[in-house]
């Protein structure tokens, strides 16, 4: 397959859905990671997150000098076409391993 052309790159899910992933498969992660992995800025991270705490699908708790986040799976998704689905509906779907991996692994 092809690569996209420059510029024409997009994915199907947004950097919110994005840093909610990265917490979800290495909690105790810190923003600086969860950052690099999503390919965005430490500062755009902070602002989601805090933005998920606004809305009630994050929770921090300070342990130590590290956060802890804890994702309420039970809200449901904002936009009116997927709000008969939760958090943890999509959260399970994208970082479920086995026979739905294209690799097969």
């Amino acid at each position: 397959m092809e690569e996209p052309a420059e510029g024409l790159r997009w994915t199907f899910l947004t950097n919110h859905a994005h840093v909610l992933v990265c917490l979800r498969l290495v909690p105790g992660q810190t923003l600086r990671d969860v950052a690099q992995r999503v390919g965005i800025t430490e500062r755009a991270v902070q602002r989601i997150v805090a933005e998920l705490e606004m809305a009630g699908v994050l929770e921090r708790r300070r342990e130590g000098r590290k956060n802890e986040y804890k994702i309420r799976e039970d809200v449901p998704l904002r936009h009116e076409l997927e709000s008969h689905r939760t958090v943890g509906d999509l959260l399970r779907m994208v970082t479920a391993r086995g026979v739905n991996r294209r690799d097969g692994k």
